[in-house]
């Protein structure tokens, strides 16, 4: 007996690719720039990402225990992949526009729902290129990190149809216009709705969003407004906050005008009050540490001692207001650097804002059709790019990211990217089908398919497919896919 090779998975995914039409489509655009078969090789590194995520070099030994249905495994090398990963940078165009004519099918030619987010992904690595992606800025993990940015662009149904790499450095704002433009290009439809996240909005890009037509039509967004940068805040919102929210005891919505568009507001209670609870928790105990060294700080004046170092102004003031800035509280308990006496103060004001803001919604919009509460529904769709994230980095594994060159980074991304459309068809289908699997779950069962081969009397071979559950059968229908054979592999 040779040892068995898991095989359901890999030709799930196999049928998954053919299906959508990605062997032929990709194979046209890669063939005669390499020697080997650079779309089947693809495929393997795509299907790693989803079945068992590997580095390149890890991406072989994974290979010694699976059967990938149409691929030769044992031609497969570490260069082989390499030059594959610099064929896809190459034809980087080509492949994207393929693939956004293979995923037009599936969106809604009349409107489209697109929303657009950005994440950072850890890249490691000291040296340095002129044109590196690799840069250090502000990771959404937290802290400050060598990384690259990440743009996605999904339907509303949760469809990836575009994606952008950009330098880890990159400010937000910067990188919506260009990635709208290039989906406007790439998908013929009739009317566009952007909806972004706070990050994204400026007063500059707002005014570029209204400028861009799609056909006849102007663009049309709804944009989370992030309300603590404008104080004409306050003022608008005073009288929606003393009428409506006051005495609120569900979510309620608004309607207010800013900048010439739509502002919609929505206002939850139970937030507003625990975001209200916790600052003023928070607080209390950064002005009881305060109080408790400015005791000591007296106490020592007066020739009193304290067990540990003795204390100083200026150490005291840089430890407040290292406390202050790590609650980011930093705009309400306001500390005097400049002062030598250790000096801090409550900005009533600042903290009445808060208090204002806490539990809202901003949304601007110019949406002449959609009322209130349809705007937020839609807004709150955006929480499902969040979870394509958490799949890229959790089970596509996306990073952390080893490579060096920007051609290669770029085609990482690529690969993740066809990754992440495969498992959100899948997810579409099970869906649709009320199948209670995901699609990680549905690769597990199916992943114990195995196949076997036997040699008898030393001469004769003899080969197969382990049976297939009742489970797994039910799988492959609720996907639209065939299920395994013998004579195929």
């Amino acid at each position: 007996f040779a040892p068995a090779r898991s095989v359901g998975d890999t030709w799930l995914l196999t049928a998954l690719w053919k299906d959508l039409g990605f062997a032929d489509a990709f194979r046209r655009v890669l063939r005669n720039k390499r020697q080997f078969d650079a779309e089947r090789l693809l495929r393997l590194m795509v299907f790693n990402r989803l079945c068992d995520p590997e580095s390149k070099l890890g991406l072989l030994r994974w290979l010694e225990g699976v059967r990938v249905p149409e691929v030769d495994t044992a031609s497969v090398s570490h260069q082989h992949l390499l030059r594959t990963m610099d064929t896809l940078d190459d034809c980087a165009d080509q492949l994207e526009s393929t693939l956004s004519g293979l995923l037009r099918p599936l969106i809604d030619q009349t409107l489209s729902v697109v929303f657009y987010d950005l994440t950072t992904i850890r890249a490691e690595g000291t040296s340095g290129e002129e044109t590196d992606l690799r840069q250090f800025g502000l990771s959404k993990d937290g802290g400050i990190a060598r990384q690259v940015m990440l743009g996605v662009v999904q339907t509303a149904d949760g469809l990836p149809i575009h994606h952008e790499v950009f330098a880890g450095n990159t400010g937000e704002t910067a990188t919506l216009i260009p990635t709208l433009e290039t989906i406007l290009a790439r998908y013929p439809i009739e009317r566009v709705v952007l909806v972004a996240d706070r990050g994204l909005l400026s007063l500059d890009n707002l005014a570029a969003l209204s400028a861009l037509r799609v056909g006849e039509r102007p663009l049309e967004f709804i944009l989370a407004v992030p309300a603590r940068r404008y104080g004409e805040f306050d003022s608008l919102l005073a009288e929606f906050q003393a009428h409506q929210c006051q005495n609120a005891e569900a979510e309620v919505t608004g309607e207010l005008a800013w900048q010439g568009h739509r502002l919609i507001v929505a206002h939850r209670p139970d937030v507003a009050e625990a975001q209200s609870r916790e600052r003023d928790e928070r607080i209390a105990e950064l002005e009881a540490d305060a109080e408790r060294w400015a005791g000591k700080l007296v106490g020592q004046e007066g020739g009193h001692t304290y067990r540990g170092r003795k204390l100083s102004d200026a150490g005291v003031t840089a430890r407040f207001y290292k406390a202050v800035s790590e609650a980011r509280l930093g705009h309400i308990l306001k500390v005097d650097l400049g002062s030598r006496d250790f000096v801090y103060e409550l900005d009533e004001a600042a903290l009445a804002r808060a208090r204002l803001l806490d539990g809202k919604l901003l949304l601007v919009t110019n949406m002449p059709d959609h009322g209130a509460k349809d705007i937020v529904a839609r807004y709150k769709a955006l929480a499902d790019i969040e979870r394509g994230f958490r799949v890229l980095k959790s089970e596509i594994e996306i990073a952390p990211v080893y490579h060096r060159l920007p051609e290669r980074i770029r085609a990482h991304a690529l690969i993740c990217f066809l990754a992440l459309v495969l498992y959100r068809v899948m997810r579409l289908r099970l869906k649709a089908h009320d199948s209670p699997y995901s699609p990680g779950r549905a690769l597990e069962i199916t992943r114990r398919i195995q196949w076997h081969q036997v040699t008898l009397h030393r001469k004769q071979a003899a080969s197969g497919l382990s049976t297939l559950t009742p489970e797994q059968e039910e799988l492959f229908s609720a996907l639209n896919l065939p299920t395994p054979t013998s004579n195929a592999l």
